[in-house]
């Protein structure tokens, strides 16, 4: 059994735009929290797949550290069971360490740790991390926004 599209928006809404879902259990249906709160944004070097958490091929590098996005559409957009960055959204500079490439990256509950990983996906193109550079999850402005998807 699969759920109707319907539900697959009011579902991504409730959990990237902090919305109510409107009817389940009782007329106030399931709320949002009451403070909006963030998802966490984590780079990974493989696919950390269903059974993963975030630190699940985790890139590790002197600087990184995982990027907080408000639980808000004015950053992540949901439209046609689908979830975008609104904005793009930068990593911390590599400053030391032996870098690897970003195939993957990881939307969590946590800034750090083993978090429960929500949803991951393919970069693209891949990022090659290096002394001096800043990764950077591209978002709709560049016309080719990160996105995950509901079905």
């Amino acid at each position: 059994m699969s759920k109707s599209n319907d539900f697959e928006n009011l579902l991504l809404r409730h959990v990237f735009n902090n919305e109510d879902i409107p009817n389940i259990g009782d007329a106030s249906g399931l709320q949002g929290a009451a403070t909006v709160g963030s998802l966490y944004l984590s780079l990974h070097t493989a696919d950390p797949g269903e059974a993963g958490d975030q630190t699940s091929s985790e890139i590790s590098y002197t600087g990184y550290a995982r990027v907080a996005v408000p639980r808000t559409s004015a950053r992540l957009q949901v439209t046609g069971n689908k979830v975008e960055l609104v904005e793009d959204e930068d990593f911390p500079k590599m400053t030391g360490g032996t870098g690897g490439t970003v195939t993957h990256f990881g939307i969590g509950t946590a800034a750090s740790g083993g978090g429960t990983l929500l949803y991951s996906g393919e970069t693209d193109p891949d990022i090659l991390i290096q002394n001096g550079i800043i990764p950077r999850l591209e978002g709709l402005a560049t016309g080719t926004a990160t996105s995950v998807t509901e079905d």
